[in-house]
């Protein structure tokens, strides 16, 4: 099932990061200060008060509707190790993402760290598919749908933040300077139709090989997923603290 988990990844990094630049942070959104001895308490209240909105999503602060998350298009290429393929995804869509359970959400002030943890229980994901390439010396070909159904996903983030000052305004915003991302899946299945130009017995034992050795597909391509969604999540987090300051975002 390969490239499923980096489109787990982008549902996460859209549908928590603001796209637009606002004038200032919207009332249900809990502002956490830096001197709260309770301040991770706050900052999980403050992603679970951000949650119900994002069902519809909040078109003021640019974040789109996530149920279901649409995604026009995918494109990866795996070239190294075992498996080599070429896939696009067309017209995905992901469904139960805004059921997100933050498990634990730390600030280490002092070497300006946020660690976060977060709980998927199901995520299921459909798109229009072109592949071609090898997994595990297996050749695969095909296009049609794919369907992708994944149980107990936990999310484990670190963003080493580190400040500047914006010359325009002359004040101390935030960026994401480092971050390590990990991405684990309890349980997965999946069912590309239309593989080998419909031939029917070579489908059925593709999607029965994938089925079977999930885990391991999903091991040999980790690396290259990760640094991918490593730069995704940097890239959509530092527009997040370009548009607001850090006395706006984590007052003192």
């Amino acid at each position: 099932m390969p490239h499923y988990e980096f489109l787990l990844a982008l549902f996460v990094t859209n549908c928590l990061s603001v796209a637009l630049p606002v004038s200032e942070i919207p009332s249900f959104l809990k502002i956490c200060h830096q001197n709260d001895p309770f301040l991770n308490d706050c900052l999980m209240e403050s992603v679970v008060s951000l949650r119900p909105y994002l069902k519809n999503g909040i078109p003021g602060l640019g974040i789109p509707a996530c149920e279901p998350f649409r995604l026009e298009e995918i494109e990866i290429d795996q070239t190294s190790g075992p498996i080599h393929i070429h896939a696009r995804y067309n017209n995905v869509s992901i469904y139960g993402g805004t059921n997100f359970v933050p498990k634990s959400i730390r600030f280490d002030l002092e070497e300006n760290i946020i660690r976060l943890n977060l709980y998927i229980p199901r995520l299921e994901m459909i798109a229009n598919y072109i592949m071609d390439g090898r997994i595990l010396m297996l050749p695969i070909t095909g296009n049609g749908v794919a369907h992708g159904n994944f149980t107990d996903i936990d999310v484990i983030m670190a963003l080493q933040l580190t400040r500047y000052c914006d010359e325009r305004t002359g004040l101390i915003h935030q960026r994401v300077e480092d971050i390590y991302v990990e991405f684990d899946i309890g349980y997965a299945t999946v069912y590309l139709d239309n593989l080998f130009d419909g031939d029917e017995t070579l489908s059925a034992a593709m999607n029965l090989f994938l089925n079977d050795n999930w885990n391991m597909v999903i091991e040999e391509i980790r690396p290259k997923l990760e640094e991918t969604i490593a730069t995704l999540i940097i890239d959509f987090t530092n527009v997040i603290f370009s548009m607001f300051p850090e006395n706006v975002l984590l007052p003192s």
